[in-house]
């Protein structure tokens, strides 16, 4: 939300008031089980790589295993293709490398 503050900070808010207060506030999933339905979501709607990073770390943080997440993109492959799991592969790298970094 910070990167649209400059330009559009609504736009920004709007995704925390629906998205966060109304969406993910639901019962019924855990966290995780949420991260895991987004990852699979933006990756097969393609071109969402700044997305997936947002929702990678984010299942990082909520305690989803790298591996566990490589193995959901590649549950993708059949319905989605190469391209679009290597893409989400390439952006789970670069995180999984950074934050060994951070380590």
């Amino acid at each position: 939300m910070e990167a649209l503050k400059d330009i559009a900070p609504d736009l920004g808010n709007y995704i925390v008031e629906f998205a966060f207060d109304e969406i993910y506030a639901r019962e019924g999933l855990s966290f995780k089980e949420r991260e895991m339905i987004t990852l699979a979501s933006l990756l097969t709607a393609g071109g969402c790589e700044p997305q997936l990073e947002v929702h990678i770390q984010g299942a990082l943080n909520v305690g989803i295993a790298p591996e566990k997440i490589i193995e959901l993109f590649l549950q993708c492959i059949l319905y989605t293709g190469f391209p679009r799991v290597l893409n989400a592969v390439y952006t789970a790298k670069k995180l999984f490398s950074l934050s060994r970094d951070v380590d």
